[in-house]
């Protein structure tokens, strides 16, 4: 036993049992304590409430929901809003930050300028102050009678924004967006990955053209599958009385929290994108220049693709922290997935459950974006080292 003692790997091994071991233990009896509080207090413990009908509804859900619905599916619709509400301000987010960043270095003064104030106002304002001013700014548009009309097609007033749409159900529009995203990561993946580098350029775009085919008879499919019985394919809003009849609404605050979540992501973005094309050495840009290649060919098949690959991991990193910004809809309203837990909180009074179920939602949802935005840079990060002198 002496000797064992005295051995460094035992005695390492033998504390980090003991370390983990003790964590263990400590969860353990705090998992029973609380487990007896609740008992002691009539409150029941475990996930049988998730079956029980929730008795309240909610104002904005891609899935049909009533009060008669249970704690699951009301805590599905909050997911699939949250991914709703990401999927849209990260992708537009990306865009906006993307021409900020080009902006600020494109050499140009005035752009350079627009560029900077941007980032320098938005950055630096904090995002729930942001949301209730873009909140504020909706909510007192016009009435509906005296909306903003965009081509008699589409309206704007205090009561969120009508647009012509589709008489699909939500949850087939939601499959399609996915559909959608996977076209797209999927022709980046083709067009950079090291694996079609030597493809022959027709090949590439043959196979291109096939992946988009393949999306189009996938959105047939879903608007075949999930369009709304007895109804035109396709609806546009028009006023009536008080209020705007069919067409598709986006309410306030779904609007207000893709507006405040999209700018204010794009001015990180854009620092982001700026620091990816500072890292380029010059002589990246004047060899396209030697070869021939106009400007924009050198910025979009030199520049731009080398500076995706640069800031690739720290781009994963604020999309994750992005997402979890969703959670500021709670502010104004917007039921999102943070939105519902809180209220089923309050209502059914499960709260080590409720939270557990918060904490693993955001833990598989953010660590599948990262699984595949990695495995994203992985195929297209370029391999070995660079000198540069």
């Amino acid at each position: 036993m002496h000797s064992l003692l005295r051995n460094k790997t035992f005695r390492d091994t033998a504390f980090q049992v003991g370390f983990v071991g003790g964590l263990i233990l400590m969860i353990v009896v705090l998992i029973f304590t609380a487990r007896t509080n609740l008992e002691a207090q009539g409150m029941t413990s475990g996930f049988g409430f998730l079956e029980r009908a929730t008795g309240w509804g909610v104002n904005f859900s891609l899935i049909e929901f009533t009060t008669s619905d249970t704690y699951l599916k009301v805590i599905w619709v909050g997911i699939l809003n949250s991914l709703f509400l990401g999927s849209i301000s990260l992708v537009l987010a990306t865009v906006l930050g993307t021409i900020i960043g080009v902006m600020r270095v494109s050499g140009n003064r005035v752009a350079e300028m627009i560029g900077t104030t941007y980032v320098e106002i938005f950055r630096n304002l904090p995002l729930l102050l942001q949301v209730f001013f873009w909140y504020a700014v909706l909510t007192s548009l016009p009435r509906p009678k005296e909306g903003i009309s965009l081509f008699d097609v589409a309206f704007i007033s205090g009561r969120g924004m009508y647009f012509p749409g589709l008489n699909v159900t939500g949850g087939s529009v939601f499959v399609m967006f996915i559909g959608l995203f996977a076209a797209i990561a999927l022709t980046i993946w083709l067009r950079m990955a090291r694996r079609f580098r030597r493809m022959e350029p027709a090949t590439k775009k043959s196979r291109g053209r096939l992946i988009w085919m393949v999306f189009g008879v996938f959105a047939v499919v879903c608007m075949w599958a999930g369009r709304i019985p007895d109804t035109d394919l396709l609806s546009i809003p028009f006023l009536k009385g008080l209020n705007y009849r069919e067409g598709v609404r986006v309410s306030p605050e779904l609007l207000t929290c893709i507006i405040g979540i999209s700018i204010y992501g794009a001015a990180y973005i854009g620092e982001i994108v700026r620091a990816g094309f500072n890292s380029l050495s010059k002589g990246q840009g004047e060899a396209g220049y030697a070869l021939g290649l106009s400007p924009w060919q050198t910025f979009s098949r030199i520049k731009l693709p080398l500076a995706i690959r640069a800031v690739m991991p720290t781009l994963i990193n604020q999309y994750v922290w992005l997402f979890k910004s969703t959670t500021v809809g709670i502010a104004i309203g917007f039921v999102d997935f943070f939105m519902v837990i809180s209220t089923s909180i309050n209502q059914s009074g499960q709260t080590l459950e409720l939270i557990a179920i918060l904490m693993g939602g955001f833990l598989i949802i953010n660590y599948s974006m990262a699984w595949v935005l990695n495995r994203v840079n992985d195929a297209i990060a370029l391999k070995g080292s660079q000198l540069r002198v």
